[in-house]
C-alpha cells in the first residue's frame, strides 16, 4: 500500500512568502495618506453631527473589514463623548442580502438596502481591493443620485470606484495582492476610528 506524504513548504519558500507579504504590507501602510484619512473622518463627522447614517459595504474579506469599521464607529467612538455614530455594515443582514441577491441580482445587494433608508446627511463607505465590484459601483451610483457623499477605501489600480467616490483612500498595489491590501485596509479603518475617538465636545470657557 502506497504511503501518501503531505507536502509542506520548504523553510526557504516559507521565508520568501513571509518576506514578500510583509514587504508589500509595510509599503502600503507607509503610503497611507494622513490627509486622506482626515478628509474621510471629516465626512463621517458631518454625518455624525447631523444624525445621518454611515453605510458600509464590501465583499469577501472587505466585508469583514466593513463589519470591523461599523463595530468601531458604533461602539469605540462613544469614548469621545460626541453624539453616537449610526453605522451599518450592509453585508451583515444575511437574510436581506441573500433575498436581494436571489430576487434582484447580486449587484443589487447593497443599493437595494440603501434605498429604504437614504437621508440627506448620510454617507456611503465602500471597501474594495479591485475597485470594480458591480454591487459597490451600483451603491455609489445610488449615493450620487441621492446627493450624498461616498468614501472609497481601495487597492490595486483603484478601478472604477476611484473616480466615482468623493473621498478616496487608495493604496496602489499589484493586482491580485489581496492579503496585504486587506490587511492594510484594516489599518486604514483603525486610523479613521482613532481620529473620531480623539474628538471631544466643545466646552465654553468661563471667564
Amino acid at each position: 500500500m502506497a504511503v501518501l506524504h503531505k507536502l509542506s513548504p520548504t523553510k526557504s519558500s516559507v521565508h520568501q512568502v513571509f518576506d514578500g507579504y510583509m514587504e508589500l504590507f509595510r509599503r502600503l501602510v507607509d503610503n497611507i495618506s494622513p490627509e486622506e484619512v482626515d478628509s474621510a473622518a471629516n465626512v463621517i463627522r458631518h454625518t455624525r453631527d447631523n444624525g445621518g447614517i454611515v453605510y458600509i459595504a464590501g465583499n469577501g474579506g472587505s466585508a469583514s473589514t466593513a463589519t470591523h469599521l461599523a463595530n468601531d464607529l458604533g461602539k469605540a467612538t462613544k469614548t469621545s463623548g460626541m453624539p453616537p455614530i449610526k453605522a451599518l455594515s450592509m453585508s451583515d443582514n444575511v437574510s436581506w442580502l441573500t433575498a436581494l441577491g436571489n430576487d434582484e441580482g447580486y449587484e443589487r445587494v447593497f443599493s437595494g438596502q440603501m434605498e429604504n433608508f437614504l437621508g440627506p446627511h448620510d454617507v456611503l463607505i465602500v471597501i474594495s481591493t479591485s475597485g470594480n465590484s458591480g454591487n459597490l459601483v451600483n451603491a455609489v451610483e445610488m449615493a450620487r443620485a441621492a446627493g450624498i457623499k461616498s468614501i472609497g477605501i481601495l487597492g490595486f489600480a483603484g478601478g472604477k470606484l476611484r473616480d466615482m467616490v468623493d473621498e478616496c483612500i487608495w493604496l496602489e498595489s499589484p493586482v491580485g495582492s489581496y492579503g496585504p491590501v486587506e490587511s492594510a485596509h484594516t489599518v486604514v479603518v483603525d486610523l479613521i476610528n482613532a481620529c473620531l475617538m480623539a474628538d471631544r465636545p466643545a466646552t465654553d470657557d468661563v471667564a
